[in-house]
């Protein structure tokens, strides 16, 4: 009498769920050139005064931390605070929040400050 295991029967299977995820996004999935990572490196495309939340997201991606401050001297509703923390300390250029520390105050969906 053969004793067969369990699992053979169901190995197609779990190979094929296993291959789903990659098989779903690779057509949307876009890998920048080296003279584009060059031009634009992550996290130093400029953000501004007046972006939204999604605009300033899509640039820098989601912030490390989220808060709320409030200053009633300086403004009269609280405001939220994203914060990106440096990545890359040592860089001797300023490269946006990879190499420092980066307060992003934003009153309501709109950017209104930038700090160090």
């Amino acid at each position: 009498m053969q004793r067969r295991c369990g699992l053979t029967g169901n190995i197609p299977v779990f190979l094929a769920l296993a291959l789903i995820p990659f098989m779903c996004g690779c057509s949307t999935l876009t890998i920048p050139n080296p003279d584009e990572i060059i031009q634009k490196p992550l996290g130093t495309e400029s953000i501004r005064v007046g972006m939204t939340k999604d605009e300033v997201a899509s640039i820098w991606g989601k912030p490390d931390n989220i808060t709320t401050v409030e200053n009633k001297q300086k403004w009269s509703t609280p405001r939220e605070v994203w914060t990106y923390h440096a990545r890359y300390g040592a860089i001797p250029i300023d490269a946006g929040y990879l190499s420092k520390t980066q307060k992003l105050y934003f009153d309501g969906d709109n950017l209104t400050e930038i700090t160090d």
